[in-house]
């Protein structure tokens, strides 16, 4: 008896200190969805709208990521693409804020805010759909698989309770691509070499270590002169780093772009408070955590956490920002965000690989097309992050491209079914994730995701054999842009017919490079001319000549369908001229979508 008792409290002993396995809670739903960032909110709202059974895993108690938990609520890039999930977000901030006037708070971007309002709004998104269930407090850990088909994962909390899920589809939305490593898939880290991406700016050699640095954002409060708790010093830092970050504290002021006032309204967001994510000798750190374990990422990223504490003490003490104070808007112990801005992370091989030749020119002869397959877009230049890494040359790290489309077969890994990427892994070079990686972009990428996914389901068909052009038609349904047009909004009664002949190469659009804001016309008012005609019949009828010259009747460009063979409605306007929109709209009736 002695012996039996003392078995059991031994084992009673053993248990408690964790020697023997947790229980593993097991769940079952169509679509799984790891990481509740930016890319993750948007697919599971997306998919839940289509109908379909969500579970959304995410290991802070935030949602949105670099939205929100993150701290990186200055908004960058598609300010005149409102992007369907990205728009409602947008619109949402305005409706609390007061109007869109009162988001343009700093210099950075025309939409700022306070990330706490950020993840506000995007629970109240999600708490429409019973079908959906967040679960937060978990990371994944092992990927479920049958052979080269993902059906599911488990995930660990930190007292190292697991839970299983299984799912039809599962969509990686971590920060950095942690569910595709798991599984196997093939991806690229780092810089990618010239031989695989064909890029002028590549390296010779793979650079995997030199990913973008990253950034724990501070959000400080105006508190009123000496008031403001004051930063501790930190033991063992150089402070000389931060010389130059601005022109005041600067030993020699042409070293340093910006006056310090500009540094702190930079970030300016509603209600006297401040994002600090600076990257001229600011708290950018180069860090690669990337094939770190969960608890080695937390180790490491204190270092990122130091830089960005002393950088508010600089600030406080050199710069003379005595009335700005470390503000606690994330609830945490440290009053930092939850996590750091992941600018990179894992990119999955996938059916396509995006890169920077493919972007700069998307009408190239002998091209790819890629804008014919597009579910998200964007605008943002390419803008890269590698001040604080010395191994990385800097003179690339901005680089001026038109607006472009994000195609539906980069976010499809080559050889893995049951699976769809999100976030910042999607196959696209590493030049080219310094456009992708953007708030919007990266929410349209999730958006198209979780709509895919629910179309897979609804099928019974694997992400891979999802039609685009059925995807397409579900994302214009909800007012998403599959091309990167910024002169014709949603609310537009032509918008969808627009974006259709478009995304099909019936009519082009005109590419401007305009600093940190791209744009691409459509000209919907401007009368189509005969070269217009002549490249939309190169598409639809190849072969054929357009004999009218200059600008085009009405009477001329249906004399000219019938005489090529195209059958085509009558055009419903007693005009002579037609504008491209009325065309747009006049083939989308026509011709068989």
């Amino acid at each position: 008896m002695w012996r039996s008792l003392l078995l059991f409290f031994l084992l009673l002993h053993a248990n408690g200190l964790g020697l023997f396995a947790q229980s593993t809670k097991a769940l079952k739903t169509e679509i799984l969805i790891a990481g509740g960032g930016a890319s993750g909110t948007a697919a599971a709202l997306q998919a839940a709208r289509m109908g379909r059974k969500v579970i959304l895993v995410e290991h802070t108690t935030w949602l949105g990521g670099m939205l929100t938990a993150a701290g990186v609520s200055a908004i960058d890039g598609n300010h005149k693409m409102p992007s369907g999930i990205w728009g409602e977000f947008r619109t949402q901030l305005e409706q609390h804020y007061g109007g869109p006037e009162a988001l343009a708070t700093g210099w950075v971007s025309n939409t700022q805010y306070e990330p706490a309002v950020g993840n506000q709004i995007l629970n109240r998104m999600l708490d429409s759909y019973p079908q959906l269930n967040r679960i937060h407090g978990y990371f994944p850990v092992v990927v479920l698989k049958s052979g080269n088909v993902v059906q599911g994962v488990v995930f660990e909390n930190a007292l190292g309770e697991k839970l299983e899920v299984q799912a039809k589809i599962t969509i990686d939305a971590t920060e950095l691509g942690d569910v595709l490593a798991l599984a196997g898939c093939e991806h690229y880290i780092g810089q990618d070499p010239r031989s695989l991406t064909g890029e002028e700016l590549a390296p010779m050699e793979r650079q995997a270590a030199n990913i973008q640095d990253l950034t724990y954002v501070a959000i400080l409060k105006d508190y009123g002169t000496g008031k403001a708790p004051l930063v501790g010093k930190p033991v063992g830092y150089d402070l000389t780093d931060f010389e130059c970050t601005c022109k005041e504290v600067c030993p020699d002021p042409a070293n340093a772009r910006h006056a310090c006032a500009a540094l702190i309204t930079y970030g300016k967001l509603p209600n006297n408070k401040y994002m600090i994510n600076w990257p001229l000798k600011g708290n950018d750190s180069y860090l690669n955590v990337i094939e770190m374990t969960q608890q080695e990422r937390q180790k490491a990223l204190q270092k990122a956490k130091t830089t960005t504490l002393a950088y508010v003490w600089f600030l406080q003490n050199r710069a003379g920002f005595t009335h700005l104070g470390l503000y606690n808007e994330f609830g945490s112990t440290d009053s930092l965000p939850f996590i750091p801005y992941h600018r990179e992370a894992r990119r999955v091989k996938g059916l396509q690989f995006f890169t920077m030749n493919d972007l700069l020119d998307p009408y190239a002869p002998g091209g790819k097309a890629f804008y014919k397959i597009g579910v998200a877009v964007g605008n943002y230049p390419i803008d890269h992050h590698h001040e604080e890494n010395p191994a990385v040359s800097n003179e690339n790290n901005y680089y001026q491209i038109p607006p472009f489309t994000v195609p539906y077969a980069c976010l499809i890994p080559e050889r893995m079914d049951g699976l769809i990427v999100a976030e910042k892994s999607i196959s696209v070079s590493h030049m080219v994730n310094g456009c992708t990686r953007l708030q919007p972009v990266v929410l349209g990428i999730g958006q198209a995701a979780g709509a895919a996914a629910a179309l897979a389901v609804k099928k019974g068909i694997q992400a891979r054999q999802v039609a685009v052009a059925g995807l397409q038609e579900v994302l214009l349904a909800a007012d998403a842009y599959v091309f990167p047009l910024t002169d014709v909004l949603p609310q537009d009664p032509a918008f969808r017919a627009i974006q259709r002949a478009c995304v099909r190469g019936w009519l082009k659009a005109e590419p401007k490079a305009v600093d940190w804001a791209n744009e691409m016309f459509f000209y919907p008012d401007k009368p189509v001319q005969q070269q217009e005609l002549q490249a939309l019949l190169d598409v639809l009828r190849p072969g054929y000549s357009v004999v009218e010259k200059g600008i085009l009747t009405s009477s001329m460009i249906a004399k000219t369908f019938r005489e090529s063979g195209l059958k085509v409605k009558k055009l419903a306007t007693k005009k002579e001229s037609i504008t491209r929109k009325e065309l747009a709209l006049w083939l989308d009736r026509s011709l068989e979508k």
